[in-house]
Parts: structure tokens; sequence; C-alpha cells
């Protein structure tokens, strides 16, 4: 095992809600004592509901949330940052190793900039580049890697289709020369036929520059496609960590085996398996006790509301915090 770009220790993230003197304060917890290692050149996925606590995540290894508990640690091997600690010039360096897809290309692109000052931004604002002349042809070598024209540099985004924002997206993110880059639900946004495009994109640019991706999705069909290794996340909180196989041949989490059940399948005939979950996700604000899942489990029983389950090796690279990963084939169980 090679040694991580960026690993997570105990890392939480907390928010205080509630205002002024007679508003009860709350703490929000949306990322509850997470611990994950992304290795160099890897492409890890992180899979989960809307409110699981995905991005807010993303956006804490990224120093761009608060840091409330834990550390954030990366090492490309040049550099080593604990993010939980980071000195201003510091973190100013990490800005040109770590950064973000967004998962609306339109909405994070300037309408009033070209597409050669949208991707030179970073390489401005950073000082990466001394001359005009320098900036133009890093341009044009990210462009490229991007499969963008060069008559596509002197254009507008509106001008362009969602894939085509979206490689312009790519190629403001790859401009700066990153080591590790998030991607938030990056292809969410696009046509099926254009998702495939901009994933074989990124595993090109995965494999050609050794940039290590979390790769963030509610999508699990293409998380099986371009992640080599997959983390599921429930209620803020890590339930299920392990390479990608292994995860979809056999789930040891209840919850990663119904959302592996949702996925469609492509023969019209198959009514498929998929496992209804019971109610909603519950409020991160009031998580309900021991394991957060129980209320929405059938295999829950009186310990599952009690004792809080911790993430555990219970096979060989294979983490699952649940009581009774080794004693039950969710799978099986419930398609019986």
């Amino acid at each position: 095992m090679t040694n991580p770009v960026i690993e997570a220790k105990d890392l939480t993230v907390r928010y205080t809600l509630g205002h002024g003197f007679m508003t009860k304060k709350v703490d929000l917890h949306a990322v509850d004592n997470v611990s994950l290692r992304i290795e160099k050149g890897n492409f890890f996925g992180l899979v989960g509901e809307s409110g699981s606590g995905k991005t807010t995540l993303g956006r804490a290894l990224l120093r761009a949330a608060p840091i409330s508990e834990g550390h954030v640690i990366y090492d490309d091997g040049e550099k080593r940052f604990d993010l939980a600690t980071i000195s201003k010039p510091d973190l100013k360096d990490y800005r040109k190793r770590a950064q973000l897809i967004f998962q609306d290309p339109y909405a994070a692109l300037s309408p009033r900039m070209t597409v050669r000052d949208i991707i030179a931004e970073p390489l401005e604002v950073m000082g990466l580049t001394k001359t005009r002349e320098e900036t133009d042809a890093r341009v044009r070598e990210i462009a490229a890697k991007c499969r963008l024209n060069l008559e596509h540099l002197r254009r507008f985004p509106h001008a362009f289709s969602g894939g085509q924002r979206q490689r312009i997206s790519i190629a403001r993110a790859l401009v700066s020369g990153p080591r590790f880059i998030v991607a938030d639900e990056s292809v969410a946004a696009l046509d099926v036929s254009i998702q495939a495009d901009v994933l074989n994109l990124l595993k090109a640019i995965q494999r050609d520059m050794g940039i290590s991706f979390l790769f963030i999705s509610h999508d699990l069909s293409v998380i099986a496609h371009v992640c080599d290794h997959v983390s599921v996340m429930y209620l803020g909180r890590l339930v299920e960590t392990a390479p990608t196989r292994k995860l979809f041949s056999r789930p040891r989490h209840p919850y990663t085996s119904a959302l592996l059940s949702a996925i469609p399948s492509l023969d019209p005939d198959d009514r498929g398996d998929a496992q209804k979950l019971q109610g909603e996700i519950p409020s991160p604000t009031n998580p309900p006790p021991g394991c957060k899942f129980h209320p929405r489990c059938r295999f829950a029983r009186d310990r599952c509301k009690q004792d809080t389950p911790v993430l555990r090796e219970v096979a060989p690279e294979h983490f699952a915090a649940c009581h009774f990963a080794e004693e039950f084939d969710f799978t099986r169980e419930l398609r019986g």
C-alpha cells in the first residue's frame, strides 16, 4: 500500500444553528468522526443519499469547510500539510495542489469571461506564470488534454453544450497542476451519453497525470465504472468502505445493499429486487441513538438502538459499521 495523498483522521465538521438569546442553539454534525485514506493516483468514490454529508466532507478535504475536530493530512511527497492547523502561506500553496470540479458547470463559469480567461484565471491569481505567452501556452496545453479546440478559447460559456462546459471546468481545475481533485457530482447534470464521455476523460487524466480523485456521486452505476475504492456515507458517518469489486460483490452493510438494489437493470424483463427503505434520512440535528441507520433497517435489534457501531475490518480490505456484518449476507436475506 502506497502512502495516501490525503488522509482524514477522526474528522468532524460541526455547525451551530440558532441565533439570538431566545433561540435554542443546536449542533449539526455534517461530518461525524470520519477517517479515510485516498492513495496516490487513486479514483476514490463517495456515495450516499442527499443530506448524508458527502459534499461537506469533500469541502473539508479542500479546507473549504471548517474542521471542528480531527485532522486532514495532505502529503504528495513534496509538501505535507495538516489542514486542521495549516498556516495561511501553506494554505495558499495547498490551493495550487488541490482543486474542485463543481456539479453545475454553467453556474461555475463566469458568463462575461472567455474560455481562455476562465482557464487562465488560476494561473494569474496564483502567480504560476510570469508572462502572457507562458500563460497562453499552458492554457492551450490543458485545453488540448480536455479535448477543447483552440477556437473554443475565444468563445463565451453560453455557446457550449453541457458536456463542453464541464470540460472547461475540468481544464480550469487542471491548469494549476493539482495532485488532488474533488469531483462533486460532476456528471449528474449531464445526459447519459455525455456522462460517459466526461468519465472517460477523467480516467484518462488520472492515468496520464497521476492525479488522485475524490469522486462524489449518488449514482452507484457511475461509481462502479470509474472508481477503484468506494466509501458509503450515511448521516455524516462512513458505514462501509472497500475496493469497488468487493463492495459490489458482497455489501457488508444493509444500507449499501439497499443502494445497490436500486441500480436499474438494462434487461426490460427484469423487475429487479429494489429494497424500499422505510422513512426518510433523520435530521442531523437530532440523530437517533445507537446506529443511525436502525430506524430504517429491517435487521435492527435492541443492540443497534443503544450501541453505535464502529467502522471495523470485517473481511480483508473491507470495513463496515454494522454489528452483524459477518452474521448476515444482506443481499441474499433481502432477496429471500
